[in-house]
């Protein structure tokens, strides 16, 4: 898939590093501490293709890693059926603006187009302006307000 100036493909072995370094900054971008352990788990994940997590990555004109996109099916028991959850959404800031997190979203709703997905849904930061104005172009915000428990 190609937008602008970035073309997605699946994480994939060589991608590592550069996913890595995104993963760090998506993470710093939010204030969650993680470490190269945590990024090994994940990246875990997307290497075993028995894993309900999936991984893209946007790459520039120089096949250099500027985006990445993580996300998974989730059943939808209300309406009887299978959605698309985007868990994980991040562009390089030097990138921002690039048409990199389009590229991104469009190829998950082509892939949930392709798996009969109602939906493909995500949640960000009230105060993610810049991503929402994205957002707000490309899907529609609901009326959900959403919680944590820990078990």
């Amino acid at each position: 898939m190609t937008t602008g100036s970035a073309f997605v493909v699946p994480v994939a072995a060589g991608l590592r590093g550069g996913w890595g370094r995104l993963y760090a900054g998506y993470a710093d971008f939010y204030g969650v501490e993680q470490s190269e352990p945590m990024r090994e788990r994940v990246w875990s994940w997307l290497m075993d293709p028995a894993h309900e997590c999936e991984g893209l990555v946007a790459l520039d004109a120089e096949g250099e890693p500027i985006g990445l996109a993580h996300f998974r099916p989730f059943a939808r028991p209300l309406a009887a059926s299978i959605g698309g959850f985007l868990d994980d959404l991040f562009v390089a800031p030097e990138a921002r603006g690039s048409g990199a997190a389009d590229a991104l979203i469009e190829a998950v709703a082509d892939i949930g187009r392709a798996r009969g997905w109602s939906v493909i849904r995500w949640i960000t930061a009230e105060d993610n302006a810049r991503a929402r104005k994205v957002y707000d172009r490309l899907a529609t915000q609901t009326r959900w307000v959403t919680y944590d428990l820990k078990p």
